[in-house]
């Protein structure tokens, strides 16, 4: 009767994932659904307050701004105009990302490199309005938060093809798997994005993009060793002859891993929980003509890792484990049928096969057994196009696009367990359909003005239709050296397979719910100041976002165990960046995060949502050849499940804060040859990231990388 990886536990009797707490109790018969209760301040008096501030220190702060350009050195058009990233994934055409009217965090393979990443958790640890929940280390189950919403809100794309998996529970994502050997960049785009991209979208999207074959034929070789007990190997092969080209990706991580229960409580025993993951990828490409290109990609994925169910009391198990199996791939053809007219036909498969063993262990005090199997099955087709209107009158690069989505997501999932010889099972098997139109506007007005807009239309088997918009504009005001930024849309979330057609354990599916549903907005700004010859010597900014979610689908327990829309949930905050380059050898980029998600009916705050986030990614490179990457992630108190030292649970409070500090050395020996040094928690810190579930400890990385 545990939880099993993507649940949402509400309790640390049945948790195995502890980045799932929402408002919901996903599986379990026997689970209460816990809302953020013990409230810290009763209902929000800060709402209004916390929006009122933003706007009076925007407005105080444009006329100052103003006044220091008009007195002192203006830069020059082209210091302004810095090359920026260009962002697919916001509005489906390619687009600067200063010209985004959401918050956008490109994570690109350089900065995966410089700074060592080596997992998903890694790479999204300190974008801006993103909080991660990881059980343990790699391997683990990891649950992402954007913006205050549930983990289940947020769509996760491969090359623009969903990958959340149908057999969860309620539909996530598993963060905690994926390495990012074949990754050429993740694209994250906080707030309501259904309007481009349907079901899911609702905290926001992240897209994996993987990196095609290119060149001459080239390669590269990384091997590394460290401790505790760590090892990887990663070799890509890459190139293109005549209209053809390639690139092969594989790599196996194997880590002896840390023990997920903390040291402070008396069932401590120190049990390592390994991690092993065998990846390949292959990316082949056609192009048949000039304007037209084929391409196919898969991604094969084998782990095996080691997790505790703990139980209340807690208990150390030293013999479960997960067998985590995923098969992913697309084939695509991109055609240039005309000057101003692009299209895509996208066709793409997603096979997850997840096993979880636990078996009978007599010194259990839960007396609990476990085996489970949920398997997902997905096939994602789309049509997607771009008709570039060009210039008309004041509107310049004004692009339209439409296109058409079907998906079909099928989940078979079975539980077979027991707790206190008392036997349980569960099972879903079922299949939903959902098939959509889009379309979009993009245009630049009088030079100054860019504007974007998307709207959807979604028809989901057994849930409906669902109408949902986006729409945001950029002002640049060049005389600022500032952008500003408003948008607001609506997003919607499917009731997953679970939800509508689990039964087992007395729970029965509702078919009858309706999608969660919501509406928000974000406003903000950015300026970048040159100075000392750096035409982005600092830019810095801030953005307020507001939602609301309604119809939130929640466990209830009578008159029948089963789901119904009864939530309501409303999400608030403010986040800010600053990005300092002084010197060419130097760069550092910090964020710090507000958040305030609260239950909108009694005004407690949601569970596992720190209020406070703040991170500093620094750059230093004092001599040629040689990189210094510091990061720190500082994580605030936040409201929790409480567990005491004996490894029961104590009600709901508020769980301590945390600060993880990781370094990334490298050193170019040869043209071809690198050396790194990957420091992870290296202070050893003893966090939290749930309560029960300890942070993984110090670990060391090193390791070479040839190219060739």
């Amino acid at each position: 009767m545990n939880r099993k990886p993507g649940d949402r536990p509400a309790s640390r009797l049945f948790a195995r994932d502890p980045g799932g707490v929402d408002r919901r109790s996903g599986e379990d018969p026997q689970a209460a659904v816990v809302v953020a209760t013990g409230p810290r301040n009763g209902p929000s008096l800060r709402r209004p307050r916390l929006r009122a501030l933003f706007f009076a220190f925007l407005a105080a702060f444009v006329p100052a701004l103003a006044y220091a350009q008009s007195t002192g050195d203006q830069g020059t058009g082209d210091q302004f105009q810095n090359v920026p990233e260009t962002v697919v994934t916001a509005t489906r055409v390619p687009t600067p990302e200063e010209d985004i009217p959401a918050g956008v965090t490109v994570i690109t393979r350089q900065e995966i490199d410089e700074r060592g990443y080596t997992t998903l958790v890694d790479a999204l640890s300190a974008v801006p309005g993103l909080h991660i929940v990881q059980s343990g280390g790699p391997g683990s189950e990891a649950s992402v938060f954007i913006r205050g919403t549930d983990s289940n809100q947020v769509l996760v794309l491969m090359n623009g093809v969903p990958i959340n998996d149908p057999s969860d529970p309620n539909g996530a994502f598993n963060f905690g798997v994926d390495t990012l050997n074949d990754v050429q960049r993740i694209e994250v785009i906080r707030g309501p994005m259904s309007g481009l991209y349907g079901s899911g979208a609702v905290g926001g999207v992240i897209n994996i993009i993987t990196t095609p074959g290119s060149g001459p034929v080239h390669g590269s070789v990384s091997v590394a060793a460290g401790l505790p007990n760590q090892n990887e190997q990663e070799g890509t092969i890459s190139g293109s002859t005549g209209p053809f080209d390639y690139r092969l990706d594989e790599g196996t991580t194997t880590q002896e891993g840390f023990d997920v229960t903390p040291r402070s409580e008396s069932v401590y025993t120190g049990e390592r929980d390994g991690y092993r993951n065998q990846h390949g990828s292959v990316d082949l490409g056609w192009t048949i003509v000039p304007g037209t290109r084929l391409s196919l990609y898969g991604y094969l994925r084998n782990a095996i890792y080691g997790f505790d169910t703990l139980g209340s009391p807690a208990f150390d198990a030293p013999n479960e484990v997960g067998y985590d199996q995923q098969a992913t791939g697309n084939v695509s053809l991109v055609s240039q049928v005309l000057p101003w007219f692009s299209t895509q036909i996208i066709a793409g498969g997603l096979y997850d096969h997840r096993h979880y063993v636990n078996p009978l262990n007599p010194a259990d005090p839960n007396q609990e057994s476990n085996n489970d199997l949920y398997v997902g099955k997905r096939v994602d087709v789309q049509w997607n196009n771009t008709v570039d209107l060009s210039d008309w009158g004041p509107a310049r690069d004004t692009t339209v696009t439409f296109g058409y989505e079907h998906t079909n997501d099928f989940a078979n999932d079975s539980l077979d367990d027991s707790y206190f010889g008392v036997p349980f099972q569960q099972s879903t098997y079922a299949e939903q359909i959902r098939s959509a139109w889009h379309a979009g506007l993009q245009s630049t007005l009088w030079g100054r003005l860019i504007f974007t807009s998307g709207l959807r239309e979604d028809q989901v088997s057994a849930a409906g239709s669902a109408f949902t918009w986006r729409t945001g504009v950029v002002y640049v005001v060049p005389e600022l050296l500032s952008r500003f930024k408003l948008s607001g849309g609506t997003s919607f979330l499917a009731p997953s397979l679970f939800d509508l057609y689990g039964s087992g354990g007395g729970f029965v599916g509702n078919p009858n719910l309706k999608p969660e549903r919501s509406i928000g907005f974000e406003t903000g700004w950015t300026t970048t100041l040159p100075a000392w010859g750096q035409a982005d010597f600092v830019t810095f900014g801030a953005t307020y976002f507001d939602t609301s979610v309604k119809d939130l689908i929640e466990t209830v327990f009578s008159p029948v165990f089963t789901t119904e829309n009864i939530g309501l949930a409303h999400l608030q905050g403010v986040e800010t960046t600053l990005s300092f380059n002084p010197r060419p050898w130097f760069g550092a980029e910090l964020a710090y995060t507000f958040t305030d998600a609260r239950d909108q009916d009694t005004g407690q705050l949601l569970l596992r949502r720190p209020e406070n986030q703040f991170s500093a990614n620094l750059l230093i490179k004092p001599v040629p050849k040689f990189t210094i990457a510091p990061q720190i992630v500082y994580i605030g108190p936040f409201e929790d499940e409480l567990v005491d030292s004996g490894g029961f649970s104590v009600g709901t409070g508020l769980a301590g804060s945390g600060t993880i500090v990781n370094i990334n050395l490298t050193y170019q020996v040869h043209p071809r040859v690198q050396l790194f040094l990957t420091g992870s928690n290296i202070f050893n810190a003893q966090y939290e990231a749930a309560s029960g579930f300890a942070y993984p400890g110090a670990s060391f990385l090193f390791g070479a990388r040839a190219t060739f």
